[in-house]
């Protein structure tokens, strides 16, 4: 039987490649399973950039509302100042979450160093506020896992610069 007669137009030496999701194939790129884990934490580190505006928002307007005055924190500093600070590491660590959904490997970088600060602040503000701190560096360690584990999948594209997810 012929080549021709299977139906097939790849040589016999090359297995044909499965289509994608829109049944279109890129020419060039192949999709990988593991950049679900870079999606996810992309869009955990968005979710996390909320988080801390959220309690760097309740920091500057409500300082009563934490568990502890700013004598009860590990570092002894004014709410206010843990306002701005949340909100700063807020807003970069959401910016670098759009950047890593780009595939860029700067924002992967800026990612896990970004987690690593994210962590210690919420360790300094465990007194004020444990639970939720608590759930913030548990999510930090899952974004630092998955930025380390299998980061360069997200990188591969095609020529005309579209990613496979």
């Amino acid at each position: 039987m012929s080549d021709t007669d299977r139906g097939a137009a790849t040589p016999k030496h090359q297995a044909p490649r499965p289509p994608t999701e829109t049944g279109v194939r890129l020419p060039g790129v192949e999709r990988r399973g593991w950049a679900g884990p870079i999606i996810f934490a992309a869009v955990v580190m968005i979710i996390l950039g909320f988080f801390h505006a959220f309690q760097g928002f309740i920091s500057l307007f409500n300082e009563g509302y934490y568990l502890v005055d700013k004598n009860g924190l590990t570092v002894h500093i004014d709410y206010t100042v843990w306002g701005w600070v949340h909100l700063f590491i807020g807003a970069v660590v959401c910016a670098a979450g759009f950047c890593v959904l780009l595939g860029q490997l700067w924002a992967r970088i800026v990612g896990v160093i970004l987690a690593v600060v994210s962590v210690l602040v919420n360790a300094a503000f465990l007194a004020a506020y444990p639970i939720w701190s608590t759930l913030m560096i548990a999510f930090d360690i899952l974004v630092i896992w998955a930025l380390t584990f299998h980061g360069r999948e997200v990188r591969t594209q095609d020529e005309s610069g579209a990613f496979p997810y």
